[in-house]
C-alpha cells in the first residue's frame, strides 16, 4: 500500500500562465508544482538556454585560481589535475586535464583506488607528486575536507587548488591556495548546486574564454557527470545536461563512440535514462570493483582500436558487478530476515566479512525498494568495517551519523546518503544507538512509500499536444522528477497481457478515452481483473509502436 500526496492546484497560476504561453492547464499546473510563479521564469524554464547560466567570474577566488593556473602554464610547472573515483569525479579529470593541455599546460592527472586509498587527497600521493616535481595540485569533486592534506603540501611547496560541491563541515576551510566552492561563505555564484564536473566546467571557462576550443566542446562529458551525481535537475545542471545529452548522442570522442556501441545504444538519442542506468554504471564499476583509470582512459583516448578495448572492458567489469551485486543482494536479504526485528529496528545495520565493499552502497539502495527503511551496510575487513548508507525521507542520516559519532573513526554524507568507518567491535553498539536515534524521529507512516502526484485530471485531458509540453520540461531528475498523474473512475476493459520478464498491460476507459496501461514490475503490482473499477497514478508518454501516436501510462500505482 503506498500512500498518495496529490498536489493542490493553484488554478490562478494555472491560468495565468496557461494563457501567457499558450499551453494546456496540466502543462501550466507542472509548471506551478516547480515553483514557476511568472510567465517569465516559465519562459526562461522551456529556453534551457546556456546564455543564461552565470559568468564563472562570480566564484569566490576564481580570478586568483585562473591567475596561478595561467602563470603555471607560462613558466612550464608541472600540474596535477586530482579527481575522485565516481563518474563525476572520472569526468571532471578528463575535462580539466584536457583543457590544461589545450591552453599548453604540462599536465598529468591521478584518481585514488577506491579500496586501497579511499576518498579524497592522501599523503602519499601528494608525496608522489612532490617526487614528480609538481607544484600546482587542482583537485576536482574532492579536497574540501582535506586540511591535513593540503597542509602537508603547503609545507612541500606544492600549492593546492580545491574545486568542489560538497558540503563545507563547521565552517571550515582547508589553506588551499584557491576555493572555488558555491558553498563557501562570500561566494557569489548564485546557483549552488553544480556537480564536481560543473564546477570543472566553470574553471575551464573562465581559462579558455576567446580560444579556440571552448568548455561546451565538452558538454557530452558534463551530461554524464552531472546525471550520474544525481544532482537536482533545476537551473544550471537542467540547462547543461539537456545541452550534454544532445552532444553525447553525437559525440565526436571515440572512447563515448566506443561505449555507447557496447552498450546498445548506438544510432540512440541518448536520454537522462540512459546515463543514469546503462552508461553512467559502466563508468562506475571501474571505481567500484577495478581501476577508474581505466575509464579516464577511455574518455581521453584518440585511438579507436584502444578505444573499443578499453570499452569493452568497462562490459566486463559492470557484469562482474552486477553478478557481485545480486549476490550480496541475496544475503543482505536473508540477514534482514534472521537478525532484524522491525519493531526495534527503524535503521537497517547489516555487516559482513564477505561484502565488496564498492557495491554496498548499490545493495543498500535495493534494500530501501524493499523495506523503505534507511539501511548501512558494512563491509568488514580484519578489525575495521567500510560503510554505506541510503536513507528516506524523514531521516537525516549525516544528522544520524553526527549524533552517534563516538562509535565511528569517521564519516561523511549527507540526507540521503552517507560512508563511514568503524572498528568491528564497536558495530553492535552503534547499530543500537543509531536505532534508538530513529525510533524518537521516525513514525510508522515514514515507513510507508509515498507517491506525490502532480495533478489529478480527467483521461480527456491528455492529448498528444499536451505530452509534448510535458517532454519540455526535460530532461527529469531529482527536483524536476517526471511528472506523475492520476486519474479516476476507470474500467478494465480487457484482461492485462503479460510480456517480457515482469511487464503486464491493459487497457482502460473513463467511457470517453480509452488508454493502454502498462506495468514494469508485477511483482509491486496486482494486476487487475477485466471489468473492474480502477484508480491509477501514472506517468504519460506517447507511444509511436510502428510510426502510429498513441498515448500510454506507466503504472505507479493501481486502487481498486
Amino acid at each position: 500500500m503506498k500512500i498518495w500526496k496529490v498536489r493542490e492546484p493553484d488554478l490562478f497560476l494555472q491560468k495565468t500562465l496557461s494563457e501567457a504561453l499558450n499551453i494546456s492547464t496540466v502543462t501550466a499546473q507542472l509548471l506551478a508544482n516547480r515553483g514557476i510563479t511568472s510567465p517569465t521564469l516559465a519562459r526562461q524554464f522551456l529556453a534551457c538556454s546556456l546564455d543564461s547560466c552565470h559568468d564563472p567570474f562570480l566564484f569566490k577566488d576564481m580570478e586568483k585560481a585562473v591567475g596561478r593556473i595561467r602563470k603555471a602554464i607560462s613558466k612550464g610547472e608541472k600540474i596535477l589535475v586530482y579527481g575522485d573515483y565516481d563518474v563525476d569525479g572520472i569526468t571532471a579529470v578528463a575535462l580539466l586535464y584536457s583543457s590544461l593541455r589545450y591552453s599548453g599546460g604540462h599536465v598529468e592527472y591521478y584518481i585514488p583506488n577506491r579500496i586501497e586509498e579511499g576518498y579524497g587527497l592522501n599523503l602519499s600521493a601528494i608525496n608522489e607528486a612532490k617526487k614528480r616535481k609538481v607544484s600546482l595540485i587542482v583537485t576536482v569533486d574532492c579536497g574540501i575536507t582535506s586540511y591535513r592534506e593540503i597542509e602537508f603540501a603547503n609545507n612541500s611547496k606544492i600549492d593546492v587548488i580545491v574545486t568542489d560541491h560538497h558540503k563545507i563541515l563547521n565552517n571550515k576551510l582547508p589553506e588551499a591556495y584557491a576555493i572555488i566552492n558555491p558553498l563557501q561563505d562570500g561566494c557569489e555564484y548564485p546557483y549552488k548546486h553544480l556537480a564536481g564536473v560543473g564546477i570543472a566546467y566553470k574553471l575551464a571557462k573562465a581559462l579558455l574564454d576567446g580560444g579556440p576550443v571552448t568548455a561546451e566542446d565538452f558538454l557530452d562529458l558534463i551530461s554524464l557527470g552531472t546525471v550520474a551525481d544525481i544532482v537536482p535537475q533545476v537551473g544550471e545542471n537542467r540547462i547543461l545536461t539537456r545541452h550534454g545529452l544532445e552532444r553525447l548522442s553525437r559525440s565526436s570522442r571515440v572512447g563515448l563512440q566506443a561505449l555507447i556501441n557496447i552498450s546498445g545504444l548506438n544510432g540512440k538519442d541518448i536520454s537522462y535514462g540512459h546515463v543514469g542506468f546503462i552508461l553512467g554504471p559502466r563508468i562506475n564499476a571501474m571505481g567500484r570493483i577495478g581501476s577508474p583509470e581505466v575509464a579516464l582512459k577511455l574518455l581521453l583516448t584518440e585511438d579507436e582500436t584502444e578505444a573499443n578495448e578499453l570499452a569493452s572492458v568497462l562490459n566486463t567489469e559492470n557484469r562482474n558487478r552486477q553478478k557481485i551485486e545480486s549476490a550480496i543482494l541475496q544475503e543482505a536479504l536473508e540477514k534482514v530476515e534472521a537478525e532484524v526485528d522491525f519493531d526495534r529496528h527503524p535503521v537497517i545495520v547489516l555487516a559482513s566479512e564477505e561484502w565488496h565493499p564498492g557495491v554496498i552502497g548499490i545493495v543498500a539502495s535495493r534494500l530501501i525498494e524493499r523495506f523503505h527503511r534507511p539501511t548501512i551496510l558494512i563491509s568488514i575487513d580484519e578489525k575495521v568495517g567500510r560503510g554505506s548508507g541510503r536513507s528516506i525521507d524523514g531521516f537525516h542520516l549525516f544528522d544520524g551519523l553526527l549524533k552517534c559519532r563516538e562509535f565511528l573513526l569517521g564519516f561523511g554524507g549527507h540526507e540521503a546518503a552517507c560512508g563511514l568507518t568503524i572498528e568491528k567491535n564497536r558495530i553492535d553498539g552503534f547499530r543500537e544507538a543509531i536505532n534508538a536515534i530513529a525510533q524518537d524521529i521516525l513514525k510508522e507512516k515514514d515507513f510507508v512509500p509515498v507517491i506525490t502526484i502532480d495533478a489529478d485530471i480527467p483521461l480527456s485531458l491528455l492529448k498528444e499536444k499536451v505530452l509534448y509540453e510535458i517532454e519540455g520540461l526535460s530532461p527529469f531528475g531529482p527536483s524536476n522528477p517526471r511528472p506523475v498523474l492520476s486519474s479516476r473512475n476507470l474500467r478494465v476493459k480487457d484482461t492485462p497481457r503479460l510480456f517480457g520478464k515482469n511487464g503486464f498491460k491493459f487497457f482502460v476507459t473513463d467511457k470517453t478515452v480509452t488508454c493502454e496501461a502498462v506495468a514494469f514490475g508485477r511483482e509491486k503490482l496486482d494486476m487487475p481483473k477485466a471489468g473492474q473499477h480502477v484508480e491509477l497514478a501514472y506517468t504519460p508518454s506517447l507511444n509511436t509502436w510502428q510510426g502510429l501516436p498513441s498515448i500510454q501510462l506507466e503504472l505507479k500505482d493501481i486502487r481498486y
